[in-house]
C-alpha cells in the first residue's frame, strides 16, 4: 500500500551535500569513472566526512524522537551507481541515520525522481539539477554552499533561516524594487499590506514546517523547531511578510528586517543549521558562517537579467 507523505517532511539530500566528496569528486573528473570506482571500492569502509547539510540532516532526523509520529524522512540520492555507492551507505549507518531510502541513479540526473519520492526539498550541489527542480515548481530546492569551517550547532533544536523575496515569496517585488527604486518599492508595499504576497518556491515548504512544529509535544512556542525570517526589508514594507504569513497560517519564531545591514552576524547569532537566499551578495557571507543554500531564479524569471545567477559553466557535475 502506498505511503501517505502528505503530514511527513521528505527530504531528498544529494550525496555531496551530505557527506565532504570533494576529494571523490576531483577524482572523478581527473580519472574518470573507471578511477572513481576503483578509489571507492578501495575506501568502501572508510567513513566519509560531513558535508554541508549533514547538521540539518541529522537534526532533523532527532525530531522524530520527539514527535507523537514520524515528521520526517529522508532520501540519499546520488548518481553513484549501486556498487560505488556502497560507502555512502556504510557512512550513514557509521553516524547512526535513520534513513532507509536512497537513489542511486548511475550517472543520471536526479531530479525527474523528485516525485517519485514526494520530495519536499532538495538539497544537491549539482546546479543543474537544482535549476531542473526550480523550473519544475515540483519542490523546494537548493544549491549548497561549501560547509563553513567553524560551525557547530548551538543546541538540539533544528533552526532553519529563510530569505524572504524570491523565496518565500514570489519575485514580483524584488523586481519592482531593483527596477522602480526604494521608494517605489516601499510606497507600493505599504499601499498592499492587507493583500498577500505570492508564493514563491519555499512557500509550500515553510507552510509544512510550520504544521511539522504543531505535532512536536510542547508549545509551539518551546518548539525544538525553529524557523526565522532574515531579509533585507524594513519598515514600512515588513508589514505585509507579517500579514502573509498570517493569512498562510504560518507561525515563524523570530524575524529580522535588516534594511540592508549584513546577514551573517544574525545568522551566526540564530544558529541557523542552514538559510536559504537567492542573491550571491548575501551568500557569500552567509556561507562563512552558517551552512547556505542558494535558490535559484527559474529560467524564465525576468530577475535573472538584473541579478544574474550561477553559471552552469561553473557547477560541477555531481558524482
Amino acid at each position: 500500500m502506498p505511503v501517505d507523505f502528505s503530514e511527513i517532511l521528505v527530504v531528498g539530500v544529494s550525496s555531496r551535500a551530505l557527506f565532504n566528496l570533494e576529494r571523490e569528486n576531483e577524482i572523478f573528473n581527473t580519472e574518470g569513472i573507471s578511477g572513481f570506482r576503483k578509489y571507492q571500492l578501495e575506501h568502501e569502509n572508510e567513513p566519509l566526512e560531513p558535508g554541508t547539510a549533514f547538521h540539518l540532516i541529522q537534526s532533523l532526523l532527532h525530531l522524530n524522537e520527539n514527535a507523537k509520529k514520524r515528521i520526517v524522512e529522508v532520501v540519499v540520492m546520488s548518481r553513484n551507481s549501486p556498487e560505488t555507492g556502497v560507502r555512502i551507505m556504510n557512512s550513514v549507518g557509521k553516524y547512526n541515520l535513520d534513513i532507509t531510502r536512497m537513489a542511486f541513479s548511475g550517472g543520471e540526473p536526479l531530479a525527474p525522481y523528485i516525485d517519485a519520492f514526494d520530495i519536499d526539498l532538495f538539497l544537491s550541489k549539482d546546479l543543474k539539477d537544482v535549476q531542473s527542480v526550480i523550473d519544475s515548481k515540483k519542490s523546494a530546492a537548493a544549491y549548497i554552499y561549501e560547509p563553513p569551517t567553524e560551525f557547530k550547532p548551538t543546541d538540539n533544536r533544528v533552526k532553519i533561516a529563510f530569505d524572504a523575496d524570491a523565496v518565500l515569496f514570489s519575485d514580483e517585488s524584488e523586481h519592482r524594487y531593483k527596477t522602480e527604486g526604494i521608494e517605489a518599492f516601499h510606497k507600493y508595499e505599504q499601499e498592499h499590506q492587507d493583500e498577500p504576497l505570492a508564493e514563491g518556491p519555499f512557500a509550500k515548504l515553510l507552510i509544512k514546517l510550520s504544521k511539522i512544529q504543531e505535532e512536536m509535544p510542547p508549545p509551539i512556542e518551546l518548539s525544538p523547531l525553529r524557523l526565522a525570517i532574515v531579509t533585507a526589508r524594513n519598515a514600512p514594507s515588513h508589514m505585509r511578510v507579517i500579514k502573509t504569513l498570517r493569512k498562510w497560517g504560518v507561525y515563524v519564531d523570530e524575524a529580522y528586517f535588516l534594511g540592508g545591514l549584513s546577514k551573517d552576524n544574525v545568522l551566526k547569532a540564530f544558529g541557523a543549521h542552514i538559510f536559504f537566499d537567492d542573491q550571491e551578495v548575501h551568500l557569500t557571507e552567509s556561507s562563512k558562517v552558517v551552512p547556505s543554500g542558494k535558490v535559484p531564479y527559474t529560467s524564465d524569471s525576468p530577475l535573472l537579467k538584473l541579478n544574474g545567477n550561477i553559471t552552469l559553466s561553473k557547477a560541477k557535475d555531481e558524482k
